[in-house]
């Protein structure tokens, strides 16, 4: 089954290869695709939590795939009264060619991909976020080449953003540097996986020193979905904002990158996100053909 759950879990070479058919779906333009490769099928588009760039991204990638997706809401799904995930994976997959689910938390997804007939999808879950991190990756080798050998910083929350970061640091053989306050690191069994194949990652709590020479920034929200209760954030994270005094201490070409929905003034500056090493805009862009790349390659198997 090509379900698409973490990238580490992607058979060698797979993530390289939907990078690649991103990058040509780009190139081709916007509208239906010639060749219509997902011409008659249907993906299911589950949401517990909200969303604009991947509900967005995912239903036009179909449209213009030549498919069609569904928006269902967890919460009016007969999952959302007790109707086990097993069973609703069951019923899906008569209906269905492909299910994308972001969900709060993981075990959800890895539930429904094990009982799926379907591929499944991982459009974001508490523990990683890959759609994501396939887009930035993306983004950063538009703008600075292979990303291989390369340095990034990650800047505050160990969230599910730091954890698929971590991941793809194995995959793509780039140096990943993260800065995070005590108490907020990334999981911990995702610590222990990078430990035991030999992840290129530091994880420290100096964001100056994971900075260095680094040739992108990366942060996130100070508090994710599912997170709000959590007590002043303002000081967990007061000294993990990415602001000019961090860039200069990354290299010349360096460029900042976030997930969004971004909230100027904390985790970042107004100077950094609106000014000239801001690519934010083209990582939001880029979600959209990687997920044309994804769709293509779980519902019908096929890459460039």
């Amino acid at each position: 089954m090509r379900n698409l759950i973490d990238i580490n879990l992607l058979e060698d070479g797979i993530a390289r290869k939907l990078l690649q058919t991103a990058k040509f779906y780009k190139s081709s333009g916007r509208g239906l695709l010639e060749g219509a490769p997902l011409l008659g099928r249907t993906l299911a588009m589950i949401f517990e939590k909200p969303s604009t760039r991947t509900r967005i991204s995912f239903e036009v990638a179909m449209t213009e795939l030549g498919g069609s997706a569904i928006y269902l809401d967890a919460k009016s799904m007969q999952m959302g009264r007790g109707e086990s995930i097993a069973d609703t994976a069951k019923v899906l997959g008569r209906y269905l060619d492909g299910i994308m689910i972001r969900t709060s938390k993981h075990e959800t997804l890895i539930e429904m991909a094990a009982h799926s007939k379907i591929p499944v999808i991982n459009g974001l879950t508490d523990i990683s976020h890959p759609c994501q991190v396939f887009a930035d990756i993306m983004t950063f080798e538009e703008k600075l080449g292979d990303i291989e050998n390369k340095i990034v910083a990650w800047i505050g929350d160990g969230n599910n953003m730091a954890n698929s970061w971590i991941h793809a640091s194995k995959v793509f053989n780039f140096k990943l540097r993260l800065a995070c306050p005590n108490g907020r690191l990334p999981n911990i069994h995702i610590i222990q996986w990078a430990k035991d194949n030999s992840v290129d990652i530091e994880i420290m709590d100096d964001p100056l020193k994971a900075c260095k020479d680094s040739d992108a920034i990366c942060t996130d929200t100070w508090v994710s979905m599912g997170d709000e209760g959590t007590i002043n954030p303002e000081k967990i994270f007061n000294n993990f904002q990415v602001n000019e005094k961090l860039f200069k201490v990354a290299s010349d070409n360096a460029i900042f990158m976030h997930c969004l929905p971004a909230h100027r003034g904390q985790e970042v500056t107004e100077e950094i996100i609106d000014g000239p090493r801001s690519v934010v805009w083209d990582e939001a862009e880029n979600r959209l053909h990687v997920q044309k790349a994804i769709l293509s390659w779980a519902i019908a198997d096929k890459l460039i």
